[in-house]
């Protein structure tokens, strides 16, 4: 019985925290660039029952016990929350207006999880990558996120652009009264090990676009988030009866072990 109220309780946390992840992806469905949570969900190790016993064979010295065992079945001792998964899908490119606005087209790449994004400074110093191309210029004339964070070049510095910035190619060029200065893109042959770290940013390993990666920055645009929120909605009502039915169970089973604390031992 204790094994049952085990099973309720981890299928109850389980729906909880996937609760947590699609909220999570609703209140960001209207962020640039924001790539949805997906949840790994895994049951714990089976077990495997047995049943033991023996028959007793007669002889004329009394009888001879033949131990047996017959496998009954696997037997699930719950589910939990493996791990939480950026899913990295293109979102779409609505136009902005701003000058200062880049979103990132992607094509084709070399690896089935590849992903390109923007290489940016956080308030620590290091680099970080974002698919927010919701850019701005500070006070200073330096090409930023809207968190304040610095946009970077293809040699990692800073991106000074004097003030204002009237034109963005497809590559990234942007003309300065300095030169010319290219938005610095990293490529992730993986996206899948990639951590998000908040504001929209992520951490992880990634190099400098390969010659075979397709890409188009649009200037004056964005990339929407690719949170799907009536999926989302469904997901979080299945959700919600998983738990209400994982709670039902987890009461009968209190109620259970009351009798049998109460009304068992009485008889004794």
């Amino acid at each position: 019985m204790l094994r049952g109220l085990y099973g309720a309780a981890s299928g109850m946390i389980t729906q909880q925290r996937q609760q947590e992840a699609l909220s999570n992806n609703i209140a960001n469905a209207n962020t640039p660039g924001y790539k949805a949570d997906q949840t790994a969900i895994r049951a714990f190790p089976e077990l495997l029952i047995q049943q033991s016993g023996g028959n007793t064979i007669p002889t004329t010295q009394g009888g001879f016990n033949i131990p047996l065992s017959r496998q009954l079945g696997g037997m699930n001792t719950g589910v939990y929350v493996q791990e939480t998964i950026p899913h990295f899908a293109q979102g779409d490119i609505n136009e902005s207006g701003l000058p200062t606005d880049v979103a990132i087209e992607q094509g084709n790449v070399p690896d089935e999880n590849g992903a390109i994004f923007f290489a940016v400074q956080n308030e620590d110093g290091d680099v970080r990558y974002t698919r927010n191309g919701n850019f701005t210029i500070d006070a200073e004339g330096f090409l930023v996120t809207n968190q304040g964070y610095y946009v970077l070049d293809e040699d990692g510095n800073n991106i000074q652009t004097d003030g204002t910035i009237e034109t963005i190619t497809p590559e990234g060029v942007i003309p300065t009264t300095g030169g010319d200065v290219t938005i610095g893109m990293q490529y992730a042959a993986d996206a899948n090990t990639l951590t998000k770290e908040g504001n929209d940013l992520f951490e992880g390993d990634a190099e400098a676009v390969p010659a075979d990666a397709a890409y188009v920055l649009h200037q004056g645009a964005l990339e929407q988030s690719n949170v799907n929120t009536e999926q989302a909605m469904t997901d979080m009502m299945n959700a919600y009866r998983l738990f209400e039915s994982n709670q039902r169970v987890l009461r009968v089973y209190d109620e259970s072990l009351g009798k049998a604390v109460t009304e068992v031992g009485r008889l004794g």
